[in-house]
């Protein structure tokens, strides 16, 4: 029986997409940076990486369908925050954020990474975005770079 598991060495010539939200500029921008910066850190270099922003989390699937329909990346990154607030609004952006991410890879083939944070306050967001809790940008990188190999072997 055959064994396959994807590392963190991209395909050659791999190309990677992350797009963040501009809302919660705050914390997009530290988990877009974690991104990149993982992204370099395993060898992708700074001309294979392309940085869509878009205005929320809603907008994030429909570009990342777009992305993923023109073939040209073996991975696309979603980051963005979502903060609860009083209305029922944070749960219809979270909760079809991440069904269209899911639907769009299940669609393409292509591996999309939801590091699409959804949390209570904004505390819990800066822990998710370099401090306590790590960098979900850098781990949604990680985990690109890992399927983007996995599924070169099983091509």
């Amino acid at each position: 029986m055959s064994h396959y598991e994807g590392d963190l060495r991209a395909p050659d010539g791999a190309r990677f997409a992350i797009i963040a939200s501009r809302w919660n500029p705050r914390i997009t921008d530290v988990l877009v940076a974690g991104a990149r910066a993982s992204l370099a850190g395993n060898g992708v270099g700074e001309d294979a990486i392309d940085v869509v922003r878009v205005p929320g989390a809603w907008e994030i699937p429909l570009v990342a369908a777009r992305l993923a329909a023109a073939g040209d990346h073996a991975a696309i990154i979603a980051l963005g925050c979502v903060i609860r607030g009083d209305t029922r609004h944070y749960e219809h952006v979270a909760d079809r954020c991440a069904e269209g991410l899911m639907r769009v890879q299940l669609d393409t083939g292509v591996p999309v990474l939801n590091g699409v944070l959804a949390v209570e306050r904004i505390e819990d967001a800066e822990a998710r975005a370099g401090g306590s809790h790590g960098n979900k940008g850098e781990e949604a990188a990680l985990a690109a770079i890992e399927m983007a190999h996995l599924l070169a072997q099983l091509a």
